[in-house]
């Protein structure tokens, strides 16, 4: 489950340095002889960290035990694919047909891609910048270090580092950027490269505004207005979650996540072209997704299915990484206000229908997340009405 709290250089002198980052940060495979040290390296310094470091084999905390570890992948297969120029349609029938695609993806796998966006040139320029900042000396990502879950601005590690009894192999940067003070928060955000602010803020402006029209799609799909929830939204949480998979030395004994599902109403993932999300079609069967090109992958969050009333299912997925390609993603999930309580939609039990979810807000979230790992659905199966 994903965490909440959330001067440029000329284009061709940003190029060239994004593309010498960008092999200085894919060369660190962690191949390179590793010191006495590698093994009892501080965790929390993170797994770039660790590969900087030269280590070899798998630090004792990173090893899963068995029945936790992935087995052998397969081959990577399509998910359903949403045309977004095909919603954005004058014809009345041809939309209609998209929005029942939406809707099957929604209610069946609960994962669809997108393309057709229009948000290209600023998703290219995103993972750039992303690559440039993790390839950053050691010392300048740590400056935003912080045990704060709700930090507004964190590099860490793992997945829930202060609670995970074995840490993942990720490193990231989370980055809240609230449609409504994103503004307020840029001041706050890393400084370098000297174009992140500037490249990211333009981005998560963009991805705001395609989550809106996701969103004003799978209502319509559900055959409901939501009764003011899109404005509401425009006012909510927005958080990126840029993430760093670095190659790894021994890959079959640890994941980049563990399963989990996203809190929000839809996260919006940006991927390079490696292969490493899965999601779970249930009994231990993952189906390893293979990226379109310049396609968003769009998951259901808990509270939109908390709010569809269990129509749209948020499901489990995971990240499982390898030992040859370094691999970023840049996860935003999208909600309402944090004060917000979120309940089933008052449309879809007016007919009688009994609600199947507890109302939640945002600090309910937290706490849980503060005490557990948060891993599987189980906050959403603690919001579940049983009888």
């Amino acid at each position: 489950m994903a965490i909440l709290a959330a001067a440029a250089e000329t284009s061709s002198s940003s190029s060239h340095a994004g593309h010498s980052q960008q092999q200085q940060l894919a060369s660190t495979t962690c191949k390179a002889p590793a010191s006495s040290s590698s093994s009892s390296e501080e965790p929390n310094k993170g797994v770039r960290h660790l590969c900087e470091r030269g280590v070899t084999a798998l630090p004792p905390r990173y090893v899963l035990p068995p029945s936790d570890r992935p087995a052998p992948p397969a081959a990577p297969r399509g998910i359903p694919v949403i045309d977004m120029a095909r919603l954005r349609s004058t014809a009345p029938s041809e939309r209609a047909a998209e929005l029942a695609r939406v809707d099957a993806a929604c209610r069946d796998l609960g994962f669809f891609q997108a393309v057709n966006h229009g948000a290209g040139d600023k998703a290219r320029a995103m993972l750039d910048v992303a690559a440039r900042f993790f390839a950053l000396p050691f010392e300048e990502r740590a400056a935003h270090m912080s045990p704060d879950i709700r930090a507004p601005v964190r590099y860490g590690t793992s997945f829930n580092q202060l609670n995970d009894g074995v840490l993942c192999w990720r490193d990231f940067l989370k980055l809240l950027c609230n449609p409504a003070r994103l503004d307020d928060v840029l001041p706050s955000w890393p400084h370098n490269p000297s174009d992140l602010r500037e490249v990211m803020s333009v981005y998560a402006r963009a991805n705001q505004g395609l989550f809106r029209e996701l969103m004003k799609a799978a209502l319509e799909a559900m055959g409901i207005t939501g009764q003011g929830v899109l404005e509401e939204l425009d006012c909510g949480t927005q958080m990126m979650m840029v993430n760093c998979f670095p190659a790894c030395p021994e890959p079959e004994l640890t994941l980049g996540m563990p399963p989990h599902s996203d809190y929000g109403f839809l996260t919006l993932l940006l991927q390079d072209q490696v292969n490493g999300l899965e999601v779970c079609q249930g009994d231990d069967d993952w189906l390893l997704v293979d990226p379109l090109p310049g396609a968003l992958i769009v998951n259901v969050g808990d509270h939109l299915e908390i709010f569809s009333n269990g129509r749209y299912k948020s499901v489990l997925h995971r990240v499982r990484v390898n030992s040859t390609q370094l691999r970023i993603s840049v996860a935003s999930l999208h909600s309402l206000p944090p004060e917000r309580v979120i309940g089933p939609a008052p449309e879809l039990l007016a007919d009688g229908t009994q609600r199947r979810y507890m109302d939640t807000d945002l600090t309910t979230f937290l706490k849980y997340l503060a005490s557990s790992e948060g891993k599987h659905k189980t906050f959403l199966q603690s919001r579940r009405i049983t009888t």
